[in-house]
């Protein structure tokens, strides 16, 4: 029953909220067909990509989805986790052979995206699964709102707590206590004509 009435008084605060800013009436016509907003638009439409082209997205276009990632809710505002935009294909390469070992196979589990998103978060913070999650979904919806495919690739724990994935952190100049959370992997779609 608490449940019913706190969604009753959100709504209703809403409603509140809505005509209390209402200075005048509305005297624009309202569309008969029901608008969907691009934030929702983005939330409903974005699926995980797993074949990309070579093409590597400008730098400004990787900069802004990395922004949005900054801009994830972190608990009490900690901003713990910190995001590695890797472009290098050698060092995407290297880190795609870690991957893979990690699952015990052969292959890309990059899936070809040229573009890598690592999301490292601070362990000393509680939240930090968490945290990293979110920024995860940001990067995610930011590259689908940029026109470009993504997809949350796992393991990144197991190859950043490994020695090779240690020196990989070391030569980027990354310090500290930090843990993978995921790689975001990003790139323009290969779409298939039938």
């Amino acid at each position: 029953m608490k449940k019913i009435c706190s969604i009753i008084l959100v709504v209703g605060m809403a409603l509140i909220a809505v005509s209390c800013q209402q200075k005048s009436p509305v005297t624009e016509p309202v569309s008969e067909e029901p608008q969907i907003n691009t934030t929702m638009e983005d939330l409903l439409t974005r699926r995980s990509v797993r074949q990309y082209t070579n093409e590597v997205p400008p730098m400004e276009v990787i900069e802004e989805i990395c922004k949005a990632g900054t801009y994830a809710a972190t608990g009490m505002n900690r901003q713990s986790p910190i995001i590695i935009a890797v472009t290098n294909r050698e060092m995407r390469d290297r880190m795609s052979q870690l991957n893979a070992q990690v699952m015990g196979r052969e292959g890309d589990p990059f899936y070809g995206a040229p573009v890598v998103l690592v999301v490292l978060a601070d362990k000393n913070v509680h939240t930090y699964v968490e945290d990293g999650s979110l920024v995860m979904g940001n990067l995610m919806l930011a590259a689908h709102a940029k026109g470009l495919g993504s997809c949350w690739i796992h393991r990144a724990k197991e190859v950043f707590e490994s020695e090779e994935g240690k020196q990989i952190l070391a030569e980027l100049g990354i310090e500290g206590d930090y843990v993978g959370v995921g790689n975001c992997i990003l790139g323009y779609v290969v779409y298939w004509v039938k």
